[in-house]
């Protein structure tokens, strides 16, 4: 079975974590829910390609428990894992060593255990901007871009990596203010000529900035539940724009068909999902060329 979901529990011995399985667990996706990720349909089949003698599973963890699921794992001997939601800057915290660009980020999803420490990256820039490319065929450099959400790990790291790759302008929304108001000042800090702009998403004047913004990006865990609605009103999409997604599953959010509703290109985070992984295996394997056993992976689905 691809992608077995354990708790933190199931760490406390390789007897319980393999039993019933010949190959033993040595990579993982923790989070809570962590239940509906695709990440072991790609990665599995990218290890069993290379011949690598390693399963691939699905770790729940419990919002602070993410330096004690990192402390089994380095026990059993794990070679890293990837973080989703809400993890990632718990996660950042509990590294003993961070890639500068995570840093930067604020959040890290890919980690690795080496013998003298717990060392944090962060794929999604990487993976979104390829994704980007892909679905609409245009690289971020000189973009309007709204980030709708941007208060959690996956929005401060991708108004990071737009601020690197030299977007025109950036939208910052959130449900609180608190927590972009801290990351807008830390972006014009590392990037002083990008015009960086706060928005609560409950302001009467979103919609009409984000009508005034080529790419619309949501990065908010809004849309994993089937009734959830859009984070964005209907009005606050046109014709022309493009709208991205990070949730896959479903694959058409409420924000998505809105924004479909009224012309826009839309993508959802199927190929970010794909892109970020890839750039994640080539950590753990440097050398190695998963993207197409990762992209079949996927579609089988």
């Amino acid at each position: 079975m691809t992608g077995d979901l354990y708790h933190l529990d199931d760490l406390a011995s390789r007897e319980r974590l393999d039993a019933g399985h010949e190959i033993p667990a040595r990579l993982a996706v923790i989070g809570c829910p962590v239940a509906h990720s695709a990440s072991p349909r790609m990665h599995q089949p990218a290890l069993d390609q290379a011949g690598i003698a390693a399963r691939y599973v699905k770790v729940e963890v419990e919002p602070g428990r993410v330096a004690e699921a990192f402390r089994r794992m380095r026990e059993l001997g794990f070679i890293g894992c990837n973080v989703t939601v809400p993890h990632k800057f718990e996660a950042l915290a509990a590294c003993s060593r961070v890639d500068p660009a995570a840093a930067e980020m604020g959040a890290v999803n890919t980690v690795v255990f080496g013998e003298s420490a717990t060392c944090g990256y962060n794929t999604d820039g990487p993976g979104f901007e390829a994704a980007v490319a892909e679905a609409f065929g245009l690289p971020l450099h000189g973009l309007d871009v709204l980030i709708a959400g941007a208060g959690g790990g996956a929005g401060g790291a991708l108004a990071a990596h737009c601020a690197r790759a030299g977007v025109k302008r950036l939208v910052l929304a959130n449900r609180s203010l608190d927590k972009i108001e801290a990351l807008a000042t830390h972006l014009r800090g590392h990037h002083p000529g990008l015009p960086v702009e706060v928005l609560s998403l409950a302001d009467p004047d979103l919609p009409s900035v984000a009508r005034g913004c080529r790419l619309l990006v949501n990065t908010s865990s809004v849309g994993l539940k089937a009734q959830d609605p859009s984070p964005l009103p209907p009005e606050s999409f046109s014709t022309g724009q493009m709208v991205f997604d990070t949730i896959y599953q479903p694959p058409l959010t409420a924000f998505l068909a809105a924004a479909r509703a009224a012309g826009a290109e839309t993508a959802n985070g199927a190929s970010m999902l794909l892109h970020q992984g890839i750039h994640a295996f080539r950590i753990w394997f440097p050398g190695s060329d998963p993207a197409a056993a990762m992209r079949q992976g996927l579609a089988a689905g």
